[in-house]
């Protein structure tokens, strides 16, 4: 039997929802104060830490005290970043574009290098495709037969749907986010990440 997809739920780090009920706490990281902070703060639950920011992310490497989940690394920083994920026993997002071909060459080249955790990141084009374009990239790369593709899946669908100008309602912004995250969840993600605690509850319920 398949196990549960982990939910993650992202939250500041200057407030985290230490009791929140995840599985992973998620961690946005956008400058290096709010990195050097990982040393101050022990977290209970699994751990993710994510930035667009390379320095940023390698200065939160540098301060992490505990194994965790990190990204988003891509075509552009993966060089810099994958030697420090791998000194500290870390996971690393390998993010593409909606692209399976994409996708395996960046397996490739990072586990060429020795990473050995991957979580696949197969981005879903801001939406700007289409969701079942999005949806049908993470079922085939579930259906491929290819060590290099022969990773966890995770997806960040809330943070996309976040961004619509329908979003701008709250409750209607609750809705989106549940319903973008139950169609991933049936397109076979293992690792969902949230921006709203009611609607990872939601999911929860479902499972």
């Amino acid at each position: 039997m398949k196990d549960k997809p982990k939910l993650i739920l992202e939250m500041p780090i200057e407030k985290p929802l230490l009791d929140a009920d995840c599985d992973i706490i998620g961690i946005n990281i956008s400058t290096k104060n709010e990195a050097q902070l990982l040393k101050t703060i022990t977290f209970k639950k699994p751990l993710m830490i994510k930035s667009s920011e390379t320095e940023i992310l390698l200065e939160a490497l540098h301060n992490l005290k505990t194994e965790a989940i990190v990204g988003i690394v891509n075509e552009n920083n993966y060089k810099e970043l994958i030697p420090e994920i791998i000194k500290g026993g870390h996971t690393a997002i390998i993010r593409t574009p909606i692209d399976i071909n994409l996708a395996k060459e960046m397996n490739i080249l990072t586990t060429d290098m020795g990473l050995k955790k991957i979580l696949i990141d197969t981005d879903i084009g801001g939406l700007g495709y289409g969701f079942e374009y999005g949806y049908s990239i993470m079922e085939k790369i579930k259906l491929e037969n290819d060590k290099y593709l022969n990773f966890p899946l995770i997806s960040f669908a809330a943070e996309e749907t976040a961004k619509t100008k329908e979003a701008k309602d709250e409750n209607l912004s609750l809705y989106l986010e549940i319903a973008s995250t139950s169609a991933v969840l049936a397109a076979g993600a293992d690792y969902i990440v949230f921006t709203k605690e009611k609607a990872l509850k939601a999911i929860r319920g479902l499972l």
